[in-house]
């Protein structure tokens, strides 16, 4: 795990947010020199992610408390099938640092796991057809970084990470360029490197979009039986993408229409946060 900038500040955001001058809780009750043994257990089954970052939270968290530090013994890796109940790592060290990270700590694993759990949920819908489940933008501003480590955890594919890093033409940049041929015909002119994808809302535009030598096709929010002619018109002269409206009650039914990729904006924006705890087993 490669960890930039980025998560890095946002590590420190955390701490600084929920921990600030310190846990006047434990200043109270808790005494400096105190170590202790504890366990991070899942309450319900889930696909694991996030647990690189937990690591690292606790070694920038390391510096706030005079170089503490705490031992992390890790029973399962990411992407791994967990089973209600099991423990998924021990942590042993000084009990005010454990206590001051708890909630951070499994916050991150909480939210990951969770986008990691749905994803293979997808994944599963879609067995034994030739397609890939894409993500979206639609990240919490700040996580993206690591909710889509959670997407590609989870058995998904990364769609493009920001708009720095790749070419998708929307219904609002349409509208400004006046058309699909204008706007995919001036993107290639000014970026060989780059594939150009569009994204398309009917059979007039898909025309367009092909004949003006498009990479990729986004079908927005196309029912079924649309998207199967889509793609019995296009006929493999470009990738098609369904976006819009997928679900894990219909997701089957779109991979079905014969379309390359589906990108599922839910997988980010509305992945519900699966159920995990710490607790202090032992003092030392």
């Amino acid at each position: 795990m490669i960890f930039n900038q980025l998560v890095d500040e946002v590590l420190n955001l955390a701490i600084i947010e929920d921990i600030g001058s310190g846990d006047i809780t434990s200043q109270i009750l808790v005494s400096e020199n105190l170590n202790v043994h504890a366990e991070i257990i899942c309450k319900e089954d889930m696909i694991l992610a996030g647990m690189p970052f937990v690591k690292r939270f606790f070694s920038i968290l390391a510096d706030y408390f005079s170089s503490s530090d705490i031992y992390i013994e890790e029973h399962c890796k990411d992407g791994d099938f967990i089973e209600n109940g099991k423990v998924v790592a021990s942590l042993t060290g000084n009990a005010m640092f454990l206590l001051a990270g708890e909630r951070i700590a499994l916050n991150i694993l909480q939210r990951l796991s969770g986008i990691a759990t749905l994803t293979k949920q997808f994944i599963e819908k879609i067995e034994g057809i030739p397609v890939k489940i894409l993500d979206t933008r639609k990240t919490t501003p700040g996580l993206r970084f690591m909710e889509k480590y959670a997407v590609k955890t989870g058995g998904g594919y990364n769609h493009r990470f920001a708009l720095y890093d790749a070419i998708l033409i929307k219904d609002n940049h349409i509208k400004i360029a006046g058309s699909v041929k204008e706007s995919v015909l001036k993107a290639k002119n000014s970026s060989v490197y780059q594939k150009i994808e569009v994204e398309v809302k009917n059979f007039e535009e898909l025309e367009e979009a092909i004949a003006a030598n498009a990479d990729i096709v986004m079908l927005d929010n196309m029912d079924i039986e649309s998207m199967k002619k889509a793609v019995r018109f296009a006929k493999g002269r470009v990738l098609l993408e369904a976006s819009g409206g997928v679900s894990l009650e219909n997701v089957r039914d779109v991979a079905l229409t014969g379309v390359d990729f589906i990108s599922v904006g839910c997988l980010t924006h509305s992945a519900k946060a699966v159920d995990i705890s710490m607790k202090i087993r032992k003092v030392i």
